[in-house]
């Protein structure tokens, strides 16, 4: 006669592995059908919040047990956006990349994501922060539906370390790479778009990266697609044009045909040139096989926080498509 089967047998679930499926049920109701995780990997997910009267729009934290990833830690999530669902996709603070004991121990993470025709992805977390010593790399790729009405906006910045300890570019290896592919179950699918950083010492103890770094202790990626986007899009191009060139005279200095509302306006935009001055915030944007690029560094990560999230405000479509929660991590 067999023995009765353990209540206690191991688990066959893969440590780090997590998984959200978000559906739309007729009349239009949308739920999570699948939010799982394992440890070190967590979830969670409030209650969604209704937008513009009546759109729903589910948010999920991600977020780590200790709040980062020592050596070996890796987290796998799979995130299914069915067509027309919204996901806010969020931390509650930096993700820290604790210290390797050895530079061939990495910490990993991967995220996969299918975004459906008519659905969206708002992904704006915290920064990492890579601890001295430390090896971290990330691989993010988004899967957009081949008709190009899917809808993506995603950040991903990284910080100096700890300042305040002396950890400035001080860690071993930090490496990143986002791709946007069409998706095709067949296949890995057409490449779209290809961001890869890579941050590591040069191992011959004469240039460390906080010498190439130019006294930037953040710098960053924004990715904008979808039509959903575009004015988001037209709006970061439009104002990355109108940014003063090295060189080039203000010709409005001589015109005295500003009205008081003018004038407003561009004490406004000079306080704020100030600000981002003392920041030392430097930026560009472009447009590249449809989507807007945006690339940026600064002195520290709140003068970063302070210029992307008042753009964002300013342009309103993230909050008003997906409410102020979205914005938590440029508060």
């Amino acid at each position: 006669m067999p023995l009765p089967k353990s209540p206690f047998a191991a688990s066959n679930s893969i440590p780090g592995n997590g998984e959200i499926v978000l559906a739309l049920l007729p009349p239009g109701k949308q739920i999570l059908q699948s939010c799982t995780y394992q440890y070190p990997l967590k979830l969670i997910a409030p209650d969604p919040h209704a937008v513009q009267g009546e759109k729903h729009v589910t948010i999920v934290f991600l977020l780590t047990y200790g709040g980062g990833l020592v050596g070996g830690d890796q987290i796998n999530l799979k995130i299914n956006l069915q067509d027309a669902t919204r996901l806010v996709l969020v931390t509650q603070g930096s993700t820290k990349i604790f210290k390797s004991p050895t530079r061939t121990v990495v910490s990993k993470q991967i995220l996969d994501v299918k975004i459906g025709a008519r659905a969206a992805l708002c992904y704006l977390p915290d920064p990492t922060q890579p601890f001295a010593e430390s090896v971290y790399e990330q691989k993010q790729t988004f899967y957009v539906d081949p008709s190009g009405k899917s809808n993506l906006l995603m950040l991903d910045w990284v910080s100096e370390g700890r300042r305040a300890r002396g950890e400035s570019w001080t860690l071993w290896s930090w490496k990143g790479r986002n791709e946007v592919r069409e998706f095709d179950e067949r296949s890995r699918g057409r490449l779209l778009l290809r961001d890869a950083v890579m941050l590591h010492e040069d191992g011959l103890g004469t240039t460390g990266l906080v010498d190439k770094s130019d006294n930037l202790g953040i710098f960053g990626t924004l990715i904008v697609y979808g039509p959903l986007f575009e004015k988001l899009g037209g709006f970061l191009v439009q104002h990355f044009a109108q940014q003063p060139r090295l060189g080039a005279k203000n010709w409005t200095q001589n015109d005295r045909s500003h009205s008081d509302e003018a004038d407003a306006i561009k004490k406004d935009a000079d306080a704020q040139r100030q600000r981002e001055h003392e920041d030392g915030l430097v930026w560009t944007a472009a447009r590249v096989r449809g989507f807007v690029l945006v690339k940026f560094g600064a002195k520290e990560v709140d003068g970063a926080r302070r210029w992307l999230g008042g753009l964002l405000k300013q342009e309103g479509t993230v909050e008003t498509l997906f409410g102020h929660q979205a914005l938590i991590c440029l508060r």
